[in-house]
């Protein structure tokens, strides 16, 4: 299927959705960093860049869905047709003229929980009742990321959409009672939460020789394949008032403003290495973990002393959004502040990617 994605910032969307064997048709972008990374890793696929200038764009091919989350603001269902014509810089407007204009089968729309309540409501109705009068059916529900398999608190309306009927959407966004994502995971023997901090953090050795034996194991379950190791980090914290953090067993909700303060801290142990005695910064793999009594592997054991608060690195920060370690690292080193900003503003590619296969899986639903 073929999608437009507007607002694109780095692409949650084309991440989450290139193993189903979609295809982006374009990209709608005009902030700098995001756009240069969409031209890193997307180089043949056109940004089109301002949404507003939708009309100019040369798309021939036909749109299967539209994708993307803009600012909900006032608009009356009424005057659609004439706002359609001048949107005045309203992106909830000009979301619903691209509807109009390429009639996609299906749009995804994405917001914050608060625009449930903008206006005592008003906008989000105003929004609805658009898609409604362009002769979309829909349904919305509220997901969190912190149960599709990422440790980060995020709730995020979704609004899916279907020309001619409500029923495909309301079969995306709602299963069964025994599948529904919005309870917590289950700690009960032999289960496992749908993602644990520890998956999430990156390796701290630059050599990877020192490894940790003692009390501060971790959820020593792989990631990706056995593709990552998980850091040895017995706590997370996250802001709650003024100089204050509380402790949390997932990370806070990743924003923009994450590139100027460190909303969110992890606590690690600081070990000592017992035969050279200082402090050392270590990994721990599953294979190497052997108890107090050291390891088969010559490896050289290290004894914990104390804990060290940090911030989140900006790869811990893609893997709580679910995207593969460095994609936004395009410059080799990359300045890290753009890359918490375009990862708080990101969505989180796990819920995109279970949408998709929705999708997928509705498009063979019998009439």
């Amino acid at each position: 299927m073929k999608y437009l994605s507007v607002c694109s910032g780095i692409e949650a969307a084309t991440v989450a959705w290139h193993g189903l064997g979609w295809t982006p048709a374009g990209f709608s972008e005009i902030e700098k960093f995001p756009s240069q990374v969409l031209a890193h890793h997307y180089p043949t696929m056109q940004n089109y860049g301002d949404m507003t200038r939708y009309k100019e764009w040369n798309i021939d091919e036909p749109i299967g869905l539209l994708v993307g989350g803009t600012p909900c603001q006032s608009f009356s269902v009424a005057g659609l047709r004439k706002g359609l014509d001048d949107p005045r810089g309203n992106l909830a407007l000009v979301y619903c003229g691209m509807l109009d204009h390429f009639r996609p089968t299906w749009f995804v729309w994405e917001n914050v929980p608060g625009v449930l309540s903008s206006s005592g409501g008003r906008d989000f109705g105003s929004f609805l009742g658009a898609v409604a009068e362009l002769g979309y059916g829909f349904a919305y529900r509220v997901l969190d990321a912190q149960f599709f398999g990422v440790a980060q608190r995020r709730r995020r309306v979704f609004v899916v959409g279907y020309l001619g009927d409500w029923r495909p959407p309301a079969a995306v966004l709602f299963e069964r009672k025994s599948l529904r994502r919005d309870t917590a995971p289950s700690r009960e023997t032999g289960e496992k939460p749908a993602g644990t901090v520890a998956q999430c953090f990156e390796p701290r050795s630059p050599d990877g020789h020192a490894r940790l034996i003692g009390d501060f194991s971790p959820t020593l379950n792989r990631m990706g394949g056995g593709q990552r190791e998980p850091c040895v980090i017995t706590k997370t914290f996250d802001f709650q008032s003024s100089g204050e953090y509380g402790e949390a067993p997932v990370a806070a909700t990743l924003s923009a403003r994450d590139y100027k303060s460190a909303k969110d801290l992890v606590a690690q142990p600081k070990p000592l290495d017992p035969y050279l005695g200082g402090e050392v910064t270590i990994s721990i793999d599953a294979s190497y973990y052997k108890g107090c009594g050291g390891t088969s592997t010559g490896e050289r054991p290290v004894v914990a002393s104390g804990m060290a608060v940090r911030r989140l690195t900006p790869v811990e920060c893609e893997r709580l959004q679910g995207f593969p370690d460095n994609y936004t690292n395009i410059k080799n080193p990359t300045p890290d502040g753009p890359r918490y900003k375009a990862l708080g503003n990101s969505m989180a590619v796990p819920v995109m990617r279970w949408i998709g296969e929705r999708i997928n899986a509705t498009k063979t639903l019998p009439n």
